[in-house]
């Protein structure tokens, strides 16, 4: 959602059976105006909401004027009513630590979060179930690791503890990565190379609206690259250089043959 038309898009959210309250919704809206002034972008989107046990995580994106940047990625988390608080006092202190920058429960600060590796995936990918709600909270996994005594190799248990901010960043790119869609014309590609918002778009007719192929991936292409000159004959290189949901398989379904 594009935090210049918030709450025309929370409205219109809201029919699935979450939303927000209206005080919540102006201090989202008051908050995400002030990070996209001091932080200088050129849009905000307001990614959404994932739902903790303790505390909920409010995730926002930066984009640059070149849409296919590297986008930044911002959390806030609040604590719920009536649970059990996480570690840290209402000015967002964690115990025994440095107060937290942007931990405050006043929903008001915002926090970067690193950019997303091909590790974490594989390093989070062990920890199972919903999320806490505190970011400095770590997961304990144990795992077998190979260790060499001279000429022997034996196995020994060792434990890996896991953040949970690294988990929330993993869980954000593989999400983005797998459904982060722009409807085609949206965005269009300039001869020198930069991605911009097409300001003329006006949306799909009914007709492009019901095809698969009026959609892309909002990432960089990695399909697109695999294709032939023949296959790329007929797509207009400054609209079609993402990738097309056309010719996606779902994960866990096999092809038709």
């Amino acid at each position: 959602m594009d935090a210049d038309s918030l709450l025309l898009s929370l409205e219109l959210a809201s029919g699935s059976g979450q939303g927000l309250s209206p005080d919540r919704r102006a201090s989202l809206l008051t908050s995400l105006t002030l990070v996209k002034r001091d932080y200088r972008y050129d849009r905000v989107l307001f990614w959404g909401r994932i739902l903790g046990l303790v505390a909920d995580y409010y995730i926002a994106q930066g984009l640059s004027e070149d849409q296919l940047a590297p986008r930044k990625t911002l959390y806030r988390w609040r604590w719920l009513p009536g649970g059990p608080r996480p570690q840290g006092d209402t000015e967002g202190r964690t115990t025994g630590g440095p107060r937290r920058v942007g931990a405050r429960l006043n929903c008001m600060e915002w926090s970067l979060l690193p950019p997303a590796t091909e590790g974490m995936a594989a390093q989070t990918a062990v920890v199972k179930g919903r999320f806490l709600g505190d970011p400095s909270h770590e997961y304990e996994h144990t795992e077998l690791q190979k260790v060499n005594d001279g000429d022997k190799v034996f196995e020994e248990e060792v434990v890996v503890q896991i953040k949970e901010e690294t988990r929330l960043v993993s869980i954000i790119d593989q999400i983005d990565n797998a459904v982060a869609v722009v409807p085609r014309g949206f965005l269009f590609k300039t001869p020198l190379g930069p991605v911009h918002v097409n300001r003329t778009f006006e949306g799909l007719s009914l007709s492009e609206a019901k095809k698969l192929s009026s959609y892309f991936h909002f990432r960089e292409p990695v399909e697109l690259k695999n294709k032939t000159l023949l296959e790329k004959a007929d797509l207009d290189p400054s609209l079609d250089f993402l990738d097309s949901l056309e010719h996606d398989i779902p994960k866990g379904l096999e092809p038709w043959e």
